[in-house]
């Protein structure tokens, strides 16, 4: 009898494509194991409102501490979180066991008419919940109406077929991932329009004492991704960036550099820079980007 591993997952489409794609991974590498996903409902899937307006409240861990809860008792084995959700500190006795390979880190737009944004009419209705998107998009299209967007991928796209949205935004990751590619009209220049922090990568979440599941989630592990979102999660802590910060950061990696591109909004101001360093400075980069940054906003 297979010996069987539990992955928690959220129930959201997109968290249950994204737990079966590492489930199919790691049953390819292990076929003398036998791996099952257990849907986990989170504080957020019950409430979508709770403290979203509450400038105070990170919504980090709104979607992790139910499944981080099942994981230290034991009843599942590992989580396959989106890496945005999650706090810089784990809780202890919880590490991230493995960062598998990134999706696509931009943002697109999904807009009814088949409009790029920059043919979109004057004054359009664009839709998104995201305060780094609408000031990013206030940067680029300063005319354009932001109207809050909520709920998941599906949701979301219902709302702009039958509601008073031009367009909305999203994270091509998102819809890669569920296989609804063919709905993005247009790809946003990341050095342009800056992801958010660790966009596009999963967190694959275990007990820090389970040698076994550890062993195991380093044939799917990508440290050279690992690195990159090591410097992208330090500029995000540098500044504060819970789910209410305006800010964001791209990063392209050639050989043993790195180019790092942050971008930090100051009331309507945005505030960016662009550094290239060696990638082994690793949270080095972050800092000096972040002072770049800080120099600017103080003048």
């Amino acid at each position: 009898m297979k010996k069987k591993i539990v992955i928690g997952s959220r129930g959201s489409l997109l968290a249950l494509a994204q737990s079966e794609m590492i489930m199919k991974r790691l049953q390819k590498l292990f076929p003398d194991l036998e791996f099952k996903i257990k849907k986990i409902v989170t504080s957020g899937d019950k409430d979508l409102v709770s403290n979203w307006n509450n400038s105070n409240a990170s919504l980090k861990s709104f979607f992790t501490k139910e499944i981080e809860v099942e994981l230290l008792n034991g009843t599942i084995d590992l989580a396959v979180h989106s890496m945005k959700d999650m706090p810089v500190v784990s809780p202890p006795g919880l590490i991230c066991g493995a960062v598998p390979d990134r999706e696509d880190p931009r943002d697109v737009i999904v807009s009814k008419s088949g409009k790029t944004l920059e043919e979109l009419p004057a004054n359009a209705v664009i839709g998104t919940s995201s305060l780094r998107r609408t000031m990013n998009l206030k940067n680029l299209r300063s005319d354009v109406n932001i109207k809050q967007l909520r709920g998941n991928i599906h949701t979301r796209l219902n709302k702009l077929r039958n509601e008073d949205y031009d367009a909305i935004l999203l994270a091509a990751a998102g819809l890669k991932r569920v296989g609804l590619q063919e709905e993005i009209t247009q790809y946003l220049d990341p050095e342009k329009f800056l992801p958010a922090p660790a966009q596009g990568v999963l967190h694959i979440q275990c007990r820090e004492n389970d040698t076994e599941i550890k062993n195991i989630l380093k044939a799917i592990h990508n440290e050279d991704i690992a690195s990159v979102v090591r410097i992208e999660r330090e500029f995000s802590k540098i500044f504060d960036g819970g789910c209410h910060t305006p800010m964001g950061c791209y990063s392209e990696v050639n050989g043993d550099m790195i180019t790092f591109s942050g971008i930090y909004f100051d009331g309507d101001k945005g505030y960016s820079a662009t550094v290239t360093e060696k990638l082994a400075d690793g949270i080095k980069v972050a800092q000096k980007l972040a002072d770049i940054i800080k120099e600017k906003i103080n003048g």
